[in-house]
């Protein structure tokens, strides 16, 4: 006899799904923030457009972005979509996967031109264990995040 019960594990696709509009300043970090996390950074020119990382890649770090634009996108399973967002300078990419250890949620793809630097995982840890007023200001760049992507799901 065939069943007629939904799979649980295959995701139900909708027939159209409306892009979630996230706000670019909640990916900003703080002067002070930044400046701490520049000094354990390595420098990224891009010359071309470049893709810093993809979703689904493990993290390996986090970049920040001096000068320039970088979109970030997010795809459902199918392909379709879902995020696309530019991001300006100040803008801290990457954070949410590192600081949970899981991959990154988001494609960035830096603009031609764009300057960015990169923080690998360790020198990240060995910061934040420095600087104790640093982990708040990451939490803050997180909550943003968090409360942009809730206002988004309200308003699609």
């Amino acid at each position: 006899m065939h069943s007629t019960t939904p799979n649980p594990i295959v995701p139900r696709l909708l027939p159209w799904r409306p892009q979630v509009n996230l706000d670019p300043t909640a990916f900003l970090g703080d002067p002070e923030l930044i400046q701490a996390l520049e000094k354990q950074s390595t420098p990224i020119l891009c010359e071309q457009d470049r893709v810093l990382f993809r979703q689904g890649d493990p993290s390996t770090g986090l970049y920040i972005l001096h000068k320039g634009h970088a979109t970030l996108t997010m795809r459902t399973w199918s392909g379709e979509s879902v995020v696309s967002l530019e991001t300006s300078a100040g803008s801290i990419l990457g954070l949410p996967a590192l600081i949970a250890n899981e991959p990154y949620s988001l494609t960035a793809v830096a603009h031609s031109g764009a300057q960015f630097s990169f923080i690998s995982r360790d020198d990240y840890a060995s910061l934040m264990q420095t600087n104790p007023m640093l982990p708040l200001k990451v939490l803050r760049v997180l909550a943003a995040e968090v409360h942009s992507a809730r206002n988004a799901m309200l308003h699609r």
